[in-house]
């Protein structure tokens, strides 16, 4: 049991220094109000953290290491598996889009 936990926390970890990684290439753009997300990390609330960093950023152009942290923070929390069984557009969904259009500008 102790192994899960300490494996769990590892992928805390690993997703939290993702996520922190993306808000921080956001913390100098102006209009951007990262408080909620901020919020949301502070309570371990990592899911939520990506959404909202999805949400604020989905109308930026933002390059690229941007949306390799979010794709690493979804693919540690499992996001892209979870919607691959929802009918609607994801943030996971979103963040794959971006990470690809990124992608083909560098």
């Amino acid at each position: 049991m102790t192994l899960d936990r300490e494996a769990l926390q590892a992928s805390w970890d690993r997703t939290r220094a993702h996520l922190d990684a993306a808000r921080d290439r956001l913390t100098d753009l102006p209009n951007v109000d990262l408080s909620a997300t901020l919020e949301f990390l502070e309570h371990n609330e990592l899911e939520l953290a990506f959404y909202c960093l999805v949400d604020l950023s989905d109308d930026l152009d933002l390059p690229l290491a941007f949306w390799q942290h979010l794709d690493r923070a979804a693919r540690e929390m499992g996001l892209y598996s979870d919607a691959l069984h929802t009918p609607h557009l994801t943030a996971a969904d979103i963040c794959r889009r971006h990470l690809a259009a990124a992608s083909e500008k560098e």
